[in-house]
């Protein structure tokens, strides 16, 4: 039994690293998922920016420069 539950601890590192890896050198953002509120037709139901955009765009801009300074660190903000 301990065998397999190190197997299987084992295995999921080697996929999380793989993953890992080819995540570094395809060289590519990470994106969401193709689905969200927005395609069930509930983007209007976002708390946040009740489905203004420019509204959300702040709140995560604020959300970083927030994050930032707690880390000690300088953001130009755009």
């Amino acid at each position: 039994m301990l065998a397999t539950v190190i197997a299987s601890i084992v295995v999921f590192a080697l996929l999380f690293t793989g993953m890992a890896i080819g995540s570094i050198l395809a060289n590519k953002p990470v994106k969401g998922s193709c689905g969200g509120l927005a395609t069930l037709g509930m983007k209007q139901g976002c708390e946040i920016c009740g489905g203004d955009q420019d509204a959300c765009d702040e709140n995560s801009r604020e959300v970083n420069a927030k994050r930032a300074g707690e880390l000690g660190q300088d953001v130009l903000k755009t």
